[in-house]
C-alpha cells in the first residue's frame, strides 16, 4: 500500500465552488487546506454550475505554495455525487484530492478508488465520518484504500444522528472512535469547525481539547479563525528540536526502538515526528 502523504493539516477552510474568485483569497488565508465546496454549501439548482467552475480551476497548473487543495464532492449515494465523479473521471486535470462526505461503508471509498485507478488519476482521498454507520465502520473505512490521507470528524451531522448536543462531552466517544481509526491506519484526523465566530476563546479551548485527544488540526468557517488554529496545532521550538533528534537517532540506529534521555521510543512515533517537521518547514523553522 502507498504510504499516506505527511504534511501540515492544522487548519482548513471551505471555498464555494460557485465563486472561483474566492479561491485565491482562501489560498492566501494562511490555512493548510482549502476545500472547494460542492456539497452542503451549494443549493441543488446550482450544483452543475459549481461543479463546472470548480473543476475548471484545475485546468491551470497550481502554485507550489504549501496549501493542500481538495474538492468536496457530494455523497456517492446521491445523483449529484455520481455526477461529480463522472465529471472528475472525464477531465484530464483532476483535483489533487477529493473529500468524501457522509461515508457509511468502505465500499463507497473502494468504488471511487477503483474508478480513479482505472482512469489513471492519482487523486488522493479525505473521508468525513459524520453518520452513525460511518462511525461504526470507521476503523474499516480508514484501512480500505491507500489513497486516503485523512479522516474528518463531522460533528454537526453526527450530533443530529445521535440526537445529542453538539458539544465536547456528548461527542467525546464519537471523536475518540474517529481518532482511534485514523491512528490505527496512520492517517491524519481533523476536527469539525467551531461555528461561533464571536467566541474566539471558546474556539481555542475546543482546538486544544481536540489536539489533546489526538487530532492533527481543526476546521474553520472564517479566515479570522485560522491564525489561532494554526498556533494551537503548531509545535514549539523544543518539540521541533526533539522531533529532529528522534528522526536522526532512528536513522543512525536502524532499529525499531531507541532510548533518548532515558526514555524508550518505538518506531510508530516517527509519523508524528515527521508531521512536526512538516509543520516546521511550512512555518520556516
Amino acid at each position: 500500500m502507498t504510504t499516506p502523504i505527511i504534511r501540515p493539516r492544522r487548519s482548513f477552510i471551505f471555498s464555494p465552488g460557485l465563486r472561483p474568485d474566492m479561491f485565491p483569497k482562501a489560498l492566501a488565508s494562511g490555512t493548510d487546506i482549502v476545500c472547494i465546496e460542492l456539497e452542503d454549501g451549494i443549493a441543488p439548482k446550482d450544483k452543475d454550475e459549481a461543479r463546472e467552475k470548480a473543476l475548471k480551476l484545475f485546468e491551470m497548473p497550481q502554485a507550489d505554495d504549501g496549501v493542500e487543495r481538495i474538492v468536496r464532492i457530494n455523497s456517492m449515494r446521491e445523483a449529484f455525487g455520481i455526477a461529480d465523479v463522472q465529471a472528475i473521471l472525464a477531465t484530464n486535470t483532476p483535483p489533487p484530492a477529493l473529500m468524501m462526505p457522509k461515508v457509511r461503508t468502505p465500499d463507497e471509498v473502494v468504488l471511487l478508488d477503483n474508478l480513479l485507478s482505472e482512469r489513471g488519476h492519482s487523486t488522493r482521498l479525505h473521508i468525513i465520518i459524520e453518520t452513525n454507520a460511518g462511525l461504526e465502520a470507521a476503523y474499516d473505512i480508514a484501512h480500505c484504500s491507500s489513497r486516503i490521507d485523512a479522516l474528518f470528524f463531522g460533528g454537526v451531522d453526527i450530533a443530529a444522528e445521535l440526537r445529542c448536543q453538539n458539544a465536547w462531552e456528548p461527542l467525546l466517544y464519537a471523536r475518540s472512535r474517529v481518532v482511534h481509526a485514523a491512528a490505527a491506519a496512520g492517517l491524519d484526523v481533523i476536527d469539525v469547525p467551531y461555528l461561533d465566530l464571536d467566541d474566539q476563546d471558546g474556539m481555542i479551548v475546543a482546538a486544544k481539547q481536540a489536539k489533546s485527544l489526538g487530532f492533527s488540526g481543526k476546521g474553520s468557517v472564517h479566515p479570522k479563525q485560522i491564525a489561532a488554529l494554526n498556533e494551537v496545532f503548531t509545535p514549539n521550538e523544543a518539540e521541533i528540536i526533539r522531533a529532529r533528534r528522534i528522526i536522526n537517532t532512528f536513522k543512525e540506529a536502524d532499529t525499531g526502538l531507541v532510548v533518548i534521555d532515558g526514555k524508550l521510543i518505538e518506531k510508530p512515533v516517527l509519523r508524528d515526528m515527521h508531521r512536526i517537521i512538516a509543520i516546521a518547514e511550512r512555518i520556516g523553522k
